[in-house]
C-alpha cells in the first residue's frame, strides 16, 4: 500500500473527501516527524510506539575500495508494535 492508497482507504472509512483525507494523513505524519524531532515518542495505543534511538559510529567498508571507513553516529527512528497490532498478524 502506498501514500494514494492509504489516502483511498481513509476517505472511504471517514465518508471524507480525498482532500480531506490527505490533509488528515499529512498532519499526522507531520506530527510524528515533528515529536521525533524533538527526541519525543509517539504512542498510539494498540498500534505501536514511534521513538527515536541512536546508532554509534562504527567502522564498515566502501563497498567499491573494500577499504575502511568510519561511519558517523546518527538518530534513526524505531517503531514497537503494540499488543493489538501483534495479535492481528498472528
Amino acid at each position: 500500500m502506498n501514500k494514494t492508497d492509504l489516502i483511498d482507504h481513509i476517505a472511504g472509512k471517514a465518508d471524507i473527501s480525498k482532500a480531506a483525507a490527505t490533509r488528515a494523513l499529512d498532519a499526522m505524519l507531520g506530527a510524528v516527524k515533528t515529536t521525533l524531532e524533538k527526541d519525543g515518542t509517539v504512542t498510539l495505543v494498540g498500534f505501536g510506539t514511534f521513538s527515536v534511538g541512536k546508532r554509534g559510529a562504527r567502522t564498515g567498508r566502501d563497498p567499491r575500495t573494500g577499504g575502511e571507513i568510519q561511519i558517523k553516529e546518527s538518530r534513526v527512528a524505531k517503531f514497537r508494535p503494540g499488543k493489538a497490532l501483534k495479535d492481528a498478524l498472528n
